[in-house]
């Protein structure tokens, strides 16, 4: 069935290329990313089990490996019915990475976009709420992104401490 439905996405959007490893399927696609899981929904992956990002920075420096972009967000599906499983992973650009939001089709995308925003800084256009889920509103960077700091930027030392008032 999920053989069928590949093929299907892949005659009308050309850009999509399948990956199977230990029995799971996985797609990367280059656009129209909205439309493939839609599609994919509409073909019986009701549950977005994750939403989470990859950040490449490491492996574009150093040659090993050339990914289509410094981030990959990947979409991780499943089909309720028939315990299906597939991958999406999108590539976008580190200059303003940005893709569409899927809370229209699932809304428990809300937060875990929310979430990969925060860490990685990648924008989801035409997201409900887009603003910091863990970490306070006024950090200014993404701790996840390969090239932030291990030791942070001092930006914790700046944060009011909060206390449990002993009454």
């Amino acid at each position: 069935m999920i053989d069928a439905i590949i093929t299907s996405l892949t005659e009308r959007y050309p850009g999509i290329k399948q990956r199977d490893f230990r029995d799971e399927t996985r797609i990367e696609v280059s656009s129209d990313l909205y439309q493939v899981l839609s599609k994919l929904k509409e073909a019986g992956f009701d549950l977005l089990v994750d939403i989470t990002c990859v950040d490449y920075l490491q492996f574009r420096s150093a040659g090993d490996h050339e990914p289509a972009g410094r981030f990959s967000v990947v979409y991780l599906l499943s089909n309720t019915i028939d315990a299906q499983r597939i991958t999406v992973r999108a590539y976008v650009d580190d200059h303003e990475p940005t893709v569409d939001s899927v809370v229209p089709l699932w809304e428990g995308a809300n937060w875990l976009e929310r979430e990969v925003w925060d860490m990685f800084g990648i924008h989801f256009d035409g997201h409900p709420d887009l603003r910091r889920i863990l970490l306070p509103e006024e950090f200014s960077a993404h701790p996840l992104r390969k090239d932030y700091p291990l030791q942070g930027r001092g930006e914790r030392h700046n944060f009011p401490i909060i206390t449990r008032s002993q009454a």
